[in-house]
């Protein structure tokens, strides 16, 4: 089993590797989402199954990442995007969850290279303008929450966050260190000529 996720996520590329095992890193632990709510609010988590509707595009990026390896790195952060958006309609900004935007920009930012910087920072800016544009406007949630309740949703979306940010930067440093062996081969000791 380990063996098929590993080739479905590989990738002659390793920045679209890397986004590969972001994709499927966040598709597997959508699932245990409604667990974590349902820990807080007991069954009135219905609001909380809006979230799998980014679950099949999370899966198949991998999959994307074989024709179109551009779009499937435009297609991480901006589905990112869209769950998070979807998610605080769906428990209110109260819920801490907009937090998910912190990781969708340093995505958009770190997986392009400088000729496709444009791309990136575009998504950068997206990332800011869904918050400025939509914070206190999304209009009532979608449930019921009490200020309890909310706190303890936003200190679960605050830890998420959060490690899904540490899990994409040891991902990039990873990156960053595939990027240097070659350079690190060619000045060696042994490859320097002898004056």
């Amino acid at each position: 089993m380990w063996g098929k996720i590993r080739a479905y996520a590989a990738h002659g590329d390793p920045s679209v590797e890397a986004a590969n095992w972001i994709a499927l890193t966040v598709a597997w632990n959508q699932p245990f989402y409604p667990l974590y709510i349902y820990g807080i609010v007991g069954d009135r988590l219905g609001p909380v199954f809006l979230t799998f509707l980014s679950t099949p595009v999370f899966a198949a990026i991998p999959l994307v990442a074989r024709r179109a390896p551009f779009l499937s790195r435009i297609l991480l952060p901006a589905a990112g995007m869209a769950n998070t958006a979807i998610t605080a309609k769906a428990f209110g900004v109260a819920s801490g969850v907009e937090m998910f935007l912190l990781p969708c920009a340093l995505i958009a930012a770190a997986l392009f290279r400088p000729a496709e910087r444009l791309a990136g920072l575009s998504l950068v800016a997206a990332a800011l303008l869904l918050y400025l544009g939509l914070h206190d406007r999304y209009g009532p949630p979608l449930g019921a929450y009490d200020a309890a309740e909310l706190a303890a949703m936003a200190r679960i979306n605050a830890l998420s966050a959060a490690a899904l940010t540490v899990f994409v930067g040891l991902l990039l440093s990873g990156l960053m260190r595939a990027t240097e062996r070659p350079a690190a081969r060619q000045e060696s000791p042994r490859s320097r000529k002898r004056p």
